[in-house]
């Protein structure tokens, strides 16, 4: 930990943002240390880390100081990690939270996930070495007061009036892009019976799953038209993981072995138009969503239900939902919508909601 220096947090001219992952822990070699939960941002020139609650908490340490990565899967009880194996400190480096370290290497933990496009990212970094290429501008010079504990500033007035700028831009994305959803993820019973079904069909056996046995439950995922399922530890939270979700939604509508919030199932629907994939997301005026073609003809759809009402005389939506073949909700939404559209009226009584032909606008 003594390699990294105080920072601003804010990117230096020349410097491009590469991604970055809230809830990450940092820890000096195998001690914790006091950053336990904080924005990771990878640039192309850093590895910059900023506490989530305090924000003026923040350190850096450049990528030419890596001297290579490795990663550590997730256990029990423990989240999946990063190590970075570092250079030993610079005898020039700017002042940081540590003096000193008996380590050569910091651990990244990953608590809300993300680690397998981070390490991705930060390995390409590595090989291209774009700081090299990409010299960066002026900085702002920053001191680290240790009564006080804060951040102060020196510099041009109109160079920390841009900087100031830039911050209050870079913390409204990391905001946007990293809202937390804060639900307890929950599995539908069809992903259940699925994956019992699977890992049934694998672990006939005692013992580690062998090579062949993980070649046949690839086959299955493949079998499904799943070839790469969408999950939080390979995209994390956040809006890349609801675009790359939309797409694969729109392919299969399930994703199976991974447990899908209903917030994260219609943040990805909602995508599913802007993204131009063959599906959208329908919401009708009650508030019900359903999923829909974007080829779906809604005339036609109102056309036929006027069609099978006027053939019975009148319909509920439960007996209309029995004669088509779809659930009592989407029966009645189509119904309603055949209403609004001036086709069908209703019969409200103690007896329930009864469809009706508009003879009114058929008959003078």
């Amino acid at each position: 930990m003594d390699r990294f220096s105080w920072t601003t947090g804010l990117l230096e001219m020349g410097e491009t943002l590469v991604i970055q992952q809230r809830g990450v822990r940092l820890s000096d070699g195998e001690e914790k240390v006091k950053f336990d939960s904080g924005v990771l941002l990878l640039s192309t020139h850093r590895l910059i880390w900023r506490d989530q609650k305090n924000h003026e908490c923040c350190i850096a340490v450049p990528l030419s100081q890596i001297v290579f990565i490795e990663e550590q899967a997730a256990g029990i009880g423990k989240s999946a990690k990063i190590v970075v194996h570092l250079h030993p400190a610079s005898s020039n480096k700017e002042p940081g939270p540590f003096q000193s370290s008996k380590y050569s290497y910091i651990k990244l933990s990953f608590k809300e996930h993300g680690q397998i496009e981070f390490y991705r990212r930060l390995s390409e970094e590595i090989t291209q070495r774009r700081w090299e290429s990409m010299p960066t501008g002026q900085t702002m010079q920053v001191n680290k007061d240790s009564q006080a504990g804060r951040v102060r500033a020196v510099g041009i007035v109109g160079i920390e009036r841009k900087l100031e700028e830039k911050r209050k831009e870079t913390d409204k994305n990391i905001s946007e892009a990293f809202e937390d959803l804060g639900k307890l993820m929950e599995k539908a019973k069809e992903m259940v019976e699925l994956s019992k079904s699977i890992a049934n069909k694998i672990k006939e056996k005692q013992g580690d799953i062998t090579e062949d046995e993980t070649i046949k439950f690839k086959s299955y995922l493949l079998s499904m038209g799943i070839a790469n399922p969408v999950t939080r530890e390979t995209y994390g939270s956040g809006t890349e993981y609801h675009m790359q979700l939309a797409k694969q939604l729109a392919g299969i509508l399930q994703t199976p072995l991974e447990l899908l919030s209903p917030e994260d199932l219609v943040n990805a629907c909602k995508m599913l138009e802007s993204l131009k994939l063959p599906l959208r997301l329908r919401i009708f005026d009650s508030g019900v969503m359903v999923i829909e073609l974007q080829s779906h003809n809604e005339e036609e759809m109102v056309a036929a239900a006027l069609e099978t009402v006027s053939e019975k005389g009148s319909l509920t939506a439960d007996e209309f939902a029995k004669l088509v073949g779809m659930s009592v909700l989407l029966a009645k939404e189509r119904l309603l919508l055949a209403e609004k559209m001036g086709h069908l009226c209703r019969d409200d009584s103690v007896e329930g909601l009864r469809f009706y032909p508009n003879l009114f606008l058929t008959q003078s």
